[in-house]
């Protein structure tokens, strides 16, 4: 990829923002003065000089444009290739995981990016970091949902962690730690959980807010949790734990709810080549027809060669399968050890999911070169020439490399067929596949091995030998385990009530919970066994039997597996039985009832404000009601004219001068008046004055009023002088 443009190939690009003629890219560069970053302005060598101008003096989406056309690596390719070659890491949380699989796709994508654009590590870092940030960086959706953006220092970390073997870094999961030891799993040494998963067994209609009010009703102070008191969280945690619980104890749920349904589905019944500096840090597989036939038919031979020592290994094949690409890496890790990355083409063998899951479990980088470029893995390229025309040529049996060979190879069939030879004696066919393996051993160990190497300035053996640090070896047993063939698809099944189904036949798991999804491995020694892994670990579950193909009793493999699964549920709802004990039908409904009773005792109602309210109907009605209880009946209130002249009658009757007769200035008292005409009165009260019998009544009647409380507040708050 060029870094240094002049101003036609720039017209030429036709980049965004920028002009597509030379004449208006040169003024583009004198308007905006491009000359005085001197360092980024240089005479261009040969003829016809002129300037050329570095690609950091382009805009920002130019250039994300101009290095996303010279990338040209797919997106869910570069992710998933670096996936499939990731270590296989036992990662706590979906969400940890998430989160490494997402920068291990970005550094796989960034990888991707420096190969094919050939940049030096810190110019790809570089621009793949604002590529990344303005949205065109080669990298599937998922994982920009979960890396919003990049910076340099970060890619950095992130390259450093892989590089020193700790990837798991990688993974971010700030709720790990408080995992598990949250008030509902360890509340109350673990009986809050117990007790939930017992209130669903008892009736799993049940909603969850039925359950968190039952809850409450129980542990009305909370529960001790590390040796305090905590709090029971809202309602809305209750939801989200009873719902992962539910679909992680199905079974053992399903079996204490409704035992019909879980006898009837769930029990048991049956390189961009390039220098590297250590042995085993990479190397290089290609595969080729032998131009050679043999007597069961032409063979393809498989080359892996380590591109340090250029030791060389060759296993013969058949047929071009993903199988024979294992077996290669069988024999080639026993020899030298665990390499670090391994390089192939993107043939459907080796990027088989069968090739692709032995480099992940392996924990080996896979490395695909770009197709049609077969320069990228020139060495192995390279080698397999070498076998052809030095090893090849000398076979018997062969047949020729070029189309010229072919021509001279069917005149010979002619000829042959004319005189009535067959094939086998035209062309001296005379080695089984058997005997051309043992010559390619051969042939790669005692003379290619041993002879000197023009890159190494010795022999491949030689070099091999001089490297002195500690080369990683593998067990061949248990790599004769991780070769074994999985069954048709990915391997992937999922254990149903007679067991996991392969070829029409099903094989019974002890330990293992129906409705898992597990991992199959066949076993090439015996066909009635299998072994059911974790998925995601690899961790092996337990061995798969099948009582046809062994010979066994069904009866008795069937009763022991049963036995397996009762113990497990057992062990997993000893904890809810117990508290399934101690719940009636009422449970739930009584701690409910009880909950509501202490919130309404916590509730205390204020007196509201009262004003009696009559009509001449309830006046009527009460002076009936005192009358049916035998109380006279009282009298009817009289009004303030009545009052006057009832006052009236008795001073005449008794003898007294009737007062003169004044006509009053004012007809209404003002409210400040009335209210001093019952601070008047209340005086006389209070220092035993008789008091008339009309003012008296007055009085009860106007203290009974909001005038009076109304000027009385006036008078405490501002005064007397408030009620001038």
């Amino acid at each position: 990829m060029k870094l240094w443009l002049t101003s036609s190939e720039i017209a030429d690009l036709a980049l965004p923002g920028l002009p597509t003629s030379r004449k208006n890219v040169l003024a583009l560069a004198e308007r905006e003065d491009w000359a005085r970053f001197a360092s980024l302005c240089r005479q261009r060598d040969g003829r016809g000089g002129g300037v050329e101008y570095h690609v950091s003096l382009l805009p920002a989406a130019a250039r994300a444009e101009y290095f996303g056309r010279a990338s040209g690596v797919r997106p869910e390719e570069a992710a998933s290739l670096a996936l499939q070659a990731a270590p296989d890491l036992d990662i706590a949380g979906p969400a940890a995981g998430e989160q490494l699989d997402a920068r291990i796709a970005v550094l796989g994508a960034l990888r991707a990016f420096q190969r094919t654009a050939e940049l030096q590590q810190t110019v790809a870092i570089a621009l793949f970091v604002d590529l990344y940030n303005l949205g065109r960086a080669d990298v599937p959706g998922w994982v920009r949902e979960r890396v919003r953006r990049l910076s340099t220092r970060t890619l950095l970390r992130w390259i450093t962690a892989t590089r020193e073997g700790e990837t798991q870094r990688l993974a971010v999961d700030r709720g790990a730690s408080r995992r598990g030891k949250g008030v509902l799993e360890a509340g109350a040494d673990g009986q809050l959980k117990a007790f939930m998963l017992a209130l669903v067994a008892q009736n799993p209609l049940y909603t969850a807010r039925q359950i968190y009010e039952a809850c409450l009703g129980r542990y009305p102070q909370g529960v001790a949790l590390e040796g305090e008191m905590r709090a029971l969280p809202g309602q809305r945690a209750f939801e989200i734990a009873l719902k992962r619980w539910k679909s992680e104890l199905q079974t053992e749920l399903l079996a204490l709810t409704n035992p019909d349904a879980f006898v009837s589905k769930t029990r048991i019944a049956g390189s961009y080549t390039h220098l590297t500096t250590s042995l085993n840090e990479l190397w290089q597989i290609d595969a080729s027809p032998v131009d050679a036939l043999c007597l069961d038919g032409r063979h393809s031979v498989y080359a892996c060669i380590d591109i340090y020592s250029r030791r060389l290994i060759l296993h013969v094949s058949k047929t071009p399968r993903s199988e024979a690409v294992q077996l290669l890496m069988r024999k080639a890790l026993v020899a030298w050890g665990v390499p670090d990355k391994v390089k192939t083409d993107n043939g459907s063998d080796f990027v088989a999911k069968a090739t692709r899951r032995l480099f992940a479990a392996l924990q080996i980088e896979h490395i695909t070169s770009a197709a049609f470029s077969p320069w990228q893995k020139g060495p192995v390229e390279r080698v397999i020439r070498t076998f052809q025309t030095d090893l090849g040529r000398t076979l018997p049996g062969f047949i020729g490399h070029s189309v010229s060979d072919r021509k001279v190879i069917e005149a010979r069939r002619a000829f042959a067929a004319r005189l009535g030879t067959d094939d086998a004696k035209a062309f001296a066919v005379e080695l089984t596949g058997e005997q051309l393996q043992a010559e390619c051993d051969a042939w790669a160990e005692g003379q290619y091995g041993r002879r000197d190497h023009g890159a190494l300035g010795m022999s491949p053996f030689a070099k091999a030998a001089s490297w002195t640090q500690p080369v990683r070896r593998v067990d061949a047993e248990a790599l004769t385990v991780l070769l074994m063939p999985a069954p048709g698809g990915d391997g992937i099944r999922t254990l149903g009530k007679r067991g996991v189904r392969i070829d029409g036949f099903h094989y019974l798991v002890a330990g293992v919970s129906v409705g898992t999804r597990v991992f199959v491995r066949l076993d090439p020694a015996d066909k009635g066994r299998v072994w059911c892994h974790d998925p995601e670990t690899d961790a092996l579950l337990g061995e798969g039997r099948c009582p046809e193909l062994l010979g066994e009793d069904p009866a008795a493999i069937r009763a022991e597996v049963a036995a397996e699964q009762k113990r497990l549920i057992d062990e997993r709802t000893a904890a809810m039985r117990a508290e399934r004990r101690n719940i009636t039908s009422r449970t739930v409904l009584d701690l409910r009832r009880q909950r509501a009773a202490e919130l309404s005792g916590n509730l205390v109602a204020f007196p509201q404000r009262a004003e009696q309210h009559s009509t001449p109907s309830l006046e009527a009605g009460a002076e009936i009601a005192a009358l049916r209880r035998g109380e006279a009946p009282r009298p009817a209130p009289q009004t303030p004219e009545q009052l006057r002249l009832q006052a009236e009658i008795e001073a005449d009757l008794a003898g007294a001068p009737l007062p003169p007769v004044v006509t009053p200035l004012r007809r209404e008292e003002t409210p400040a008046q009335r209210f001093r005409r019952a601070q008047a009165i209340e005086a006389r009260l209070a220092t035993g004055e008789v008091v008339a019998n009309a003012d008296a009544l007055w009085l009860g009647g106007y203290q009974a009023g909001p005038e009076y409380r109304a000027q009385k507040t006036i008078a405490e708050d501002f005064g007397e002088a408030a009620l001038r």
